[in-house]
C-alpha cells in the first residue's frame, strides 16, 4: 500500500472508534493506549482467520493454511530446508511462516500461544507445552586443524578450561548444554576461559578456523567444514548430545494442519538425523 493509502485507512479507523490511535510526533510514530487495543485484538483476528481457513480446509480432506513454526538458529539453517521442501511437496496449498530465533525464544513463544509450532534443541519443561523427541545429534569441539587441541582423540572439560571458548549468545541450547558439561565436571564457568560470546554459529565457526580458540557445535551444522579441512571436530567425553525437540501449544483442539506437520517434522529429523550419522562414520567423525 501507497503511505496516503495507509494515513486513509487509520484515520477510517480513528474516526470508527472516534479516538487517536496514532501519537504523531517529530520523525517517530507510536500508539496510543486505544491503538494497543486495537492492534491487540487486530492480531487475534487475523489469527482466527487463518484458523477458521485451516479447519474449512480440512473438511475437504486437503490441508492449506498458515502455520507459524518458531525454530532455533541451527535447525533453520541445517535441517529445516529439507523439513520444509517435503512438507511443501504432500501439501502445496500450506503456507509456512517462520521465526527464527534461539530455543529459549522459540519454547517461550510456543508457551503463550504465539506459534503454532516449535523446533528447538532443548527439551522443555513447560506445562504449557507439549513435545516429542524426534532425534539427537553429537556436540563436537571444533577448532583449526592448527590448534593445540586438533589431535585430540576426545576431550574432557579438564582439557578444554584453560584455552580460549568461543561461546554463543544466552539462551542458546549448545551454550547451556556445553555450561552444563563443564558445571558436570566441577567446573563453573567463571574458571572457563571464555573470550567471546555470539550469536551467529557462522561466526564462530569463522573465529575458530582462524584459530581464535574453540567452539562446541552440532555435527550436522559442521559436516561440510571438516570435509573442507576448515575445522577439526572432536567429541567430549563423556558424549555430549543435543536434542532435536518439536513442541507444540498444550491445547485440547489441534488442527489437522498442526498435527499433521508435528509428524512430519518428527519423521523427517529423524531420517536427517539418520542420515547426517552414516556420513559423518564416511569421514571418520566418530
Amino acid at each position: 500500500m501507497t503511505q496516503p493509502a495507509v494515513t486513509f485507512q487509520i484515520k477510517q479507523l480513528e474516526e470508527h472508534f472516534n479516538t487517536r490511535l496514532l501519537e504523531r510526533g517529530h520523525g517517530h510514530i507510536s500508539l496510543t493506549p486505544a491503538g494497543e487495543v486495537v492492534l491487540a485484538y487486530a492480531e487475534r483476528i487475523l489469527g482466527l482467520s487463518d484458523e477458521l481457513e485451516s479447519r474449512v480446509s480440512e473438511l475437504t480432506d486437503e490441508l492449506a493454511g498458515v502455520i507459524n513454526i518458531g525454530t532455533s538458529t541451527t535447525i533453520a539453517a541445517y535441517w529445516l530446508p529439507q523439513l520444509l521442501e517435503r512438507f511443501k511437496r504432500l501439501y502445496p496449498r500450506v503456507l509456512p511462516r517462520v521465526v527464527v530465533g534461539n530455543s529459549q525464544l522459540t519454547e517461550d513463544r510456543v508457551a503463550a500461544r504465539d506459534l503454532d509450532i516449535g523446533l528447538i534443541e532443548i527439551v522443555s519443561d513447560q506445562p504449557a507445552i507439549e513435545r516429542f523427541s524426534a532425534a539427537k545429534d553429537d556436540l563436537l569441539v571444533i577448532c583449526a586443524p592448527t590448534h593445540p587441541l586438533a589431535k585430540a582423540q576426545s576431550l574432557r572439560a579438564e582439557d578444554l578450561v584453560q584455552h580460549p571458548f568461543i561461546t554463543r549468545d544466552a539462551g542458546n541450547a549448545i551454550r547451556e548444554l556445553a555450561e552444563e558439561f563443564f558445571n558436570a565436571a566441577g567446573l563453573p564457568m567463571s574458571e572457563v576461559n571464555v573470550c567471546a560470546e555470539l550469536g551467529s554459529l557462522a561466526t564462530v565457526k569463522h573465529l575458530a578456523a582462524e584459530g581464535m580458540g574453540y567452539g562446541v557445535a552440532s555435527r550436522a551444522a559442521i559436516l561440510r567444514d571438516l570435509r573442507e579441512g576448515k575445522l577439526v571436530g572432536i567429541p567430549l567425553e563423556p558424549r555430549l548430545y543435543t536434542p532435536l525437540e518439536v513442541i507444540i501449544p498444550r491445547d485440547k483442539f489441534r488442527s489437522r494442519l498442526i498435527t499433521a506437520f508435528a509428524e512430519h517434522a518428527c519423521k523427517v529429523l529423524a531420517e536427517m538425523a539418520e542420515d547426517v550419522a552414516l556420513r559423518a562414520k564416511k569421514q571418520g567423525i566418530a
